[in-house]
């Protein structure tokens, strides 16, 4: 017996209702950034994570990405971002100091796979008076992701650009070699790590996480290894820029500063080179 009009009416009605209220549930914001309260943070409204992905973060060759990271500070002085450094390194906190553009020097720390937790943990810090102002460094700021994105840009030319930046810098690293005192490999982390690679710190694990490059064939953002205490162990490390030149902090103290790859002394202790693009 067939429907009244009316009836049918209604029944289409519901229907088209279901699949309305089906469809906003899927578009609804279902990562734990996108579903917060983002009143206070405006920055947090812009992010979509995705949570199939969260806990990771997707490598690049052999090198990670860089996460969300924490900047703060803005010192003129050397020491002060050397001395807030080592206060977050007290912590177990993953921290290190740098030269910014402005010729300021800056401290980024931490590597996180989501947004939230990095603001979590500055904000912790901010109340306990170890830090100020902060500003949360995203995935896509870095030079990696940006030119993996546009296709556009040569992520080995801002290698070099940014060592570059640390010529004259009498560079006192705090990191693993610091006691022998080397502060190359911190030299050499700190460059990758701006541009959006995560780079270990001590020298030997940069020597064993690169891909072998004979020395003929060394490009940009390269880097060169040494074993300047004698023997064949890897203790010191530096970037090639082209030219047959690289740049290294040659110890703690001393200046960055551009050495010739046919110097007698490092060409005797050459242990090879190595490639992460």
């Amino acid at each position: 017996m067939p429907l009244p009009k009316l009836k049918k009416l209604t029944i289409i009605r519901c229907f088209l209702s279901a699949l309305l209220l089906i469809y906003c549930s899927s578009c609804a914001p279902t990562s734990p950034g996108a579903s917060r309260n983002t009143t206070t943070d405006p920055i947090a409204s812009l992010l979509v994570e995705d949570p199939a992905n969260e806990g990771r973060i997707k490598p690049s060759k052999s090198l990670s990405r860089m996460g969300y990271t924490v900047q703060v500070g803005a010192f003129a002085n050397l020491d002060n971002a050397v001395r807030l450094e080592r206060q977050l390194g007290v912590r177990g906190i993953d921290a290190y100091y740098f030269l910014h553009e402005s010729g300021l020097y800056k401290v980024r720390f931490g590597n996180y796979t989501a947004y939230q937790p990095a603001r979590s943990e500055a904000e912790r810090l901010q109340k306990t008076g170890l830090i100020d102002k902060f500003f949360i460094v995203l995935p896509g700021d870095y030079s990696a992701a940006r030119i993996r994105k546009s296709g556009a840009g040569d992520l080995r030319a801002e290698l070099v650009r940014t060592a570059k930046r640390f010529i004259g810098v009498p560079y006192r690293w705090g990191g693993e070699d610091r006691q022998k005192g080397f502060d190359c490999s911190g030299l050499t982390m700190v460059c990758y790590r701006l541009n959006g690679l995560n780079l270990p710190r001590n020298s030997r694990s940069q020597f064993g996480d690169g891909r072998w490059i004979p020395k003929a064939k060394l490009k940009k953002g390269d880097l060169v290894f040494f074993a300047t205490r004698g023997g064949n162990r890897v203790s010191h490390v530096g970037m090639f820029i082209g030219n047959g030149q690289f740049i290294h902090a040659p110890r703690t103290g001393k200046k960055v500063r551009i050495e010739k790859m046919s110097n007698s002394w490092f060409a005797k202790r050459y242990m090879g080179g190595r490639s992460y693009l």
